[in-house]
């Protein structure tokens, strides 16, 4: 069973750098890894994922040219890295897992298709 837990989150000001991670519980081979955030009140937004070899990458418009998706499946990990934080980034960043979501259409955008979270890590960003 794929458990995950997400890690680097904190409080950080406008501009600033944060790395973010997500460890597997098993060698993730096969699975497309993805990131997402929510706030309170509101529905879990897509960030960006990342397919099971690593070669093929995707992001929320909101999070292109400032983020970084990456993955290492012998180290059983997953970091996102995003640049230029403004207060509205400020969210719960969770970390998802699935076999079978694919690229095709738009489906990996949507929580629902995702199988397996993680608990969230809290991304506070000050202004």
């Amino acid at each position: 069973q794929m458990q995950l837990t997400e890690s680097g989150g904190g409080l950080v000001q406008a501009g600033d750098s944060l790395r973010l991670s997500c460890l597997t519980s098993i060698r993730p081979f096969s699975f497309i890894l993805g990131w997402f955030r929510q706030v309170p009140g509101k529905e879990r937004e897509f960030v960006a994922a990342i397919s099971w070899r690593g070669d093929s990458t995707y992001y929320a418009d909101s999070m292109k040219g400032r983020s970084t998706i990456s993955r290492d499946n012998t180290n059983n990990s997953m970091v996102l890295h995003v640049t230029s934080l403004k207060p509205e980034d400020t969210a719960v960043y969770y970390c998802a897992a699935d076999k079978s979501v694919g690229f095709g259409g738009l489906g990996y955008t949507q929580p629902q298709s995702w199988d397996f979270w993680g608990l969230g890590t809290q991304v506070t960003v000050s202004s």
